[in-house]
């Protein structure tokens, strides 16, 4: 008998849990929708593979590409280098030891140091996932070069008036590029909350449209893709017909020479760029957007954005110091400029930061650029990674 009523409340427990089970499945289908909660069960957490699964659009490799000088065999780039109260290490040994699969220093225009780990290959694609944001905020200084798109003061809602009812009417572009549009919009790992949603979802604008403006437009630094989101769906207005990755076709990728093609992932199928995550392209080209930097937007003679716009997106930051978070002080970093991270005030330093260790590190004072790729940052943060590109700022001949 015992055994019977143990058997029946074993089977009750799994029938409730099922049920439990069902019901928050039907609860997350209804926040999300059925397709982004098949794509989330499907792919789990996403990696720099992600645009194997996508639809997106493809950029071709320009006809007219541009090489970095090969200066590898001029060992200029010493072999250890020490991290903050280590011992002295190879370089190489430190990269393979956590998770790298592409690494370039780059000073005067020459590759100095270039290594590719697990199968990885200077033709390889990799999603650059947040270093997108820098592409896609360097459109935006494009457009504005070319026209398209008339100040960054202009008012979100001249683009999206379906979102004045929400508080944008109060929101710029500029406070899109800057994070400080006071959305409500929440960066984090919750899979029934609109970040990882709109990691998933086929309807980007829909997810979107929920938004809402809860601070005061300018006051408030809050990292969000979401901002990045906007920018893309406004360019993408402001284009007409023309898509961003057409824009971005014959506005980085012809003109900077890229050697390979890349990839936008989109949302569906002729849909919208997921410009805030999903560039796909090779460590090479992707290190091209530094080079473009530090030569404040000319790029051999052909402007791709104006001198100007180097000011504000990497060199003045928009945040008060006073209310700069602590979590990105401690990192190394003293301010936020256009979807670029701002290293130091005395060198003018400049990061692009990518989720799972994906860095574009350029240095005005000493020329020099940095990009590391990886499957994930291995054992060091995002502050070692930090301390160890400025070493080589330093110390590359």
């Amino acid at each position: 008998m015992r055994k019977i009523i143990s058997l029946r409340m074993l089977a009750w427990t799994f029938a409730g849990l099922a049920a439990i089970i069902l019901l928050i499945l039907a609860v997350w289908v209804a926040i999300a929708g059925p397709v982004t909660v098949l794509r989330l069960l499907r792919y789990g957490d996403t990696d720099i593979a992600d645009f194997q699964h996508y639809p997106f659009r493809r950029l071709a490799a320009s006809l007219s590409p541009f090489s970095f000088i090969d200066g590898t065999g001029a060992r200029r780039v010493p072999g250890k280098v020490t991290l903050a109260g280590g011992e002295p290490v190879r370089l190489d040994n430190l990269l393979a030891a956590n998770d790298s699969i592409a690494f370039l220093v780059i000073k005067d225009n020459a590759i100095l140091y270039e290594r590719y780990f697990q199968d990885h290959t200077p033709t390889s694609l990799s999603q650059a996932f947040s270093v997108s944001k820098s592409f896609m905020a360097t459109l935006i200084g494009a457009a504005l070069h070319d026209g398209i798109l008339k100040s960054v003061d202009q008012p979100v809602t001249d683009y999206l008036p379906e979102l004045a009812g929400n508080g944008f009417g109060r929101v710029t572009i500029r406070h899109l590029l800057t994070m400080t549009s006071g959305s409500d919009y929440i960066e984090n790992d919750n899979p029934f909350g609109i970040h990882v949603i709109l990691n998933f979802t086929p309807d980007l604008a829909a997810e979107l449209a929920g938004v809402r403006v809860r601070d005061e437009p300018g006051k408030v630094f809050r990292y969000k893709s979401g901002d990045n989101a906007l920018l893309a769906i406004i360019l993408d207005r402001a284009l007409g017909s023309e898509t961003v990755s057409d824009y971005t076709q014959r506005a980085l990728w012809v003109p900077l020479g890229m050697e390979q093609e890349g990839m936008w992932s989109l949302d569906r199928e002729g849909g919208m760029e997921k410009t805030w995550c999903c560039l796909a392209a090779t460590a090479r080209d992707l290190a091209k957007l530094g080079r473009l930097y530090l030569r404040d937007g000319d790029w051999y003679g052909q402007r791709i954005f104006d001198p100007e716009w180097t000011v504000e997106a990497v060199k003045e930051g928009a945040i008060p110091e006073t209310d700069w978070p602590e979590e990105f002080a401690s990192i190394g970093l003293w301010n936020y400029g256009y979807q670029w991270w701002l290293v130091s005030k005395e060198e003018g330093d400049f990061l692009a930061l990518g989720k799972d260790g994906q860095y574009l590190y350029a240095n005005p004072t000493t020329d020099l650029i940095v990009l590391r790729l990886g499957w994930s940052q291995g054992d060091l943060p995002t502050s070692q990674w930090l301390a160890l590109f400025r070493q080589l700022s330093q110390v590359v001949r």
